[in-house]
């Protein structure tokens, strides 16, 4: 009996690595990184997919996950075959060509996954990862101590400037679950700058939703994670200076319909740059 009982334990250990202790891991941060921001015409370009947080990768992207990688230059959209996607230990990478000088866009989207989460670890990750809400809804609901199954997808974008012309491609919306869409081109402005960005979820305006953005200084320091709301028409006010920059946020609701999960979060991510 008690050895029954000891591979009882090593199997539920080895389900936790599986399911829950790798569901935590996954539970982070999403941003597209481009091994620079400001590059010239005709050029070849790495970008790095971090899924982890803004300096590091701590898992890597199949492609099987991909739903799209798609680039907007001067040319228009272009659907980036997913045999340019690599994986290397961590981290993903595809590499862009570039043509005609213009401001670019790089999108990539994830298919759904189902994860399991222990009550304790999801109530951390609403609180750490910016779902203020709905931790405030468990609280008040009595749900604190419940475990969940949470379905999620990412859907991250860039913005490259290649060459001195500044074209239009930054607001081009790509049609993902949740977006963030500029509603000026960041790349025509300067340190002390605001810019205006606006969220969408299912290609309409969200207000009211919790963002946050951060980055990192020209010498590599940290811009301190902040957290501004959308407005009534799903816009928000992020105040820049000269780095590095991430935009986030995460969409997430109670799904009530479905026996697979009890959350469905949606994440989206923007990185660009000011100097």
């Amino acid at each position: 009996m008690t050895r029954l009982v000891n591979v009882r334990r090593t199997a539920t250990a080895v389900t936790f690595l599986l399911t829950g202790g790798v569901c935590v891991l996954l539970a982070h941060d999403m941003f597209l990184k481009p091994a620079d921001f400001f590059v010239q015409p005709n050029s070849t370009l790495l970008v790095r997919l971090l899924n982890g947080n803004f300096s590091n990768s701590e898992n890597s992207i199949t492609r099987d996950r991909l739903a799209d990688i798609s680039m907007v230059s001067p040319q228009g959209r272009e659907r980036i075959d997913t045999s340019r996607w690599t994986v290397a230990g961590d981290t993903s990478t595809v590499t862009i060509r570039t043509g005609l000088e213009g401001t670019y866009l790089l999108g990539v989207s994830t298919r759904p996954n189902i994860i399991a989460l222990e009550a304790k670890d999801f109530n951390e990750y609403l609180e750490t990862d910016g779902m203020p809400d709905v931790l405030e809804a468990r609280r008040r609901d009595g749900e604190l101590g419940r475990a969940v199954r949470e379905r999620y997808a990412k859907h991250v974008k860039t913005l490259v400037q290649v060459g001195d012309a500044r074209t239009e491609a930054f607001s081009t919306e790509l049609g993902y679950p949740a977006e963030i869409v500029p509603v000026e081109n960041p790349y025509l402005l300067q340190p002390g700058s605001r810019m205006h960005v606006r969220v969408l979820f299912q290609g309409r305006p969200i207000a009211n939703q919790f963002i946050q953005y951060g980055g990192r200084t020209p010498t590599g320091d940290r811009i301190a994670m902040r957290s501004v709301r959308s407005n009534a028409e799903g816009v928000a006010t992020i105040p820049l200076e000269a780095g590095a920059w991430y935009i986030k946020f995460i969409h997430q609701a109670r799904v009530d319909t479905d026996p697979a999960a009890d959350y469905e979060s949606t994440w989206a991510s923007l990185s660009f740059a000011i100097r």
